[in-house]
């Protein structure tokens, strides 16, 4: 059944670049699930959700600390990677020191900063704004670096099944140049780059409540970041805030998520301005080739 299903979107994958496709899914008559682009009779529209969701507003928090001459504002990134910041103050009523404009700023890895104090111009009266915060993971000040990444696992050799810009869910700015790499479940992952583990999630199962299932997230020195994504639950091997080199064990592959079947999603992205979006990349050979014996495959 899964060849069948690999099959379908290894086919959508190589399709030129477009707008998203629709798919839809429908059970034959001996259980056989299949997922195609041709609307036959029971089938349904098969919703792909293209993002990731990292909750990260326990980690990167606006903070107001009153005191006798008014308040002061702060953000703390909890995070091991820089975070841009944005704070817009609107609706300011009795208020000296607000700026006429949203403040940015680059804060480093688990670090707090003051971005404004305001005072009450009558005093007596109380203070009103109404603050709003925005952040996107990394540095946009610094420029990605020519890389050529190795295959960001071991045994194989495997099949790609969706490359950038695929109709079927790689086509927004988080996902546009991933790579889907069908494999069995339990493949030993491992890091293509040496760098920071800033994220990780490792207790889903099945589809959970996250569309990128269990992942690890890691910073480059040059500001862009790897991604690992569908990887088997409790496999995680690394910590956030851990230094890891080329090669280093991640974690084991597997299909949770918004999978379609078992498959490792990697995709490479940086902050491009209070947004965080996948940037074109290479392998240093092609995926179909034998394995990666640089990185220890088997």
């Amino acid at each position: 059944m899964l060849g069948r299903i690999f099959l379908v979107l290894a086919g959508l994958g190589m399709a030129a670049p477009a707008l998203a496709l629709t798919i839809y899914k429908y059970t034959d008559a001996n259980g056989v699930v299949t997922y195609s682009d041709k609307a036959v009779s029971g089938a349904q529209v098969f919703v792909f959700r293209d993002r990731m969701i990292e909750r990260l507003d326990n980690l990167v928090q606006l903070e107001t600390k009153k005191h006798a001459a008014g308040e002061t504002l702060l953000v703390r990134n909890d995070l091991y990677a820089p975070v841009e910041v944005e704070l817009r103050l609107t609706a300011v009523d009795n208020a000296t020191g607000a700026p006429d404009e949203p403040i940015r700023w680059v804060l480093p890895a688990r670090s707090k900063i003051r971005l404004a104090t305001l005072a009450p111009r009558e005093p007596g009266k109380p203070l009103r704004y109404t603050p709003k915060l925005r952040y996107a993971l990394g540095d946009p000040r610094l420029q990605p670096q020519l890389y050529a990444y190795p295959l960001p696992w071991r045994g194989g050799p495997f099949r790609q099944t969706q490359g950038a810009n695929g109709q079927y869910s790689h086509f927004t700015p988080k996902g546009r140049y991933a790579i889907d790499i069908a494999m069995p479940e339990g493949t030993p992952i491992v890091a293509a780059r040496a760098g920071v583990v800033v994220k990780t999630e490792n207790r889903q199962s099945g589809r959970g409540n996250n569309p990128s299932g269990n992942y690890v997230r890691i910073l480059h020195d040059d500001g862009t970041m790897g991604v690992y994504l569908h990887l088997l639950r409790g496999s995680v091997l690394v910590g956030e805030g851990q230094r890891v080199a080329l090669g280093t064990p991640l974690a084991r592959s597997g299909n949770t998520g918004n999978s379609s079947g078992p498959h490792l999603h990697f995709v490479v992205q940086r902050n491009v301005g209070l947004a965080l979006e996948s940037i074109p990349f290479r392998f240093n050979q092609p995926v179909n080739s034998l394995p990666n014996f640089a990185v220890g495959g088997e």
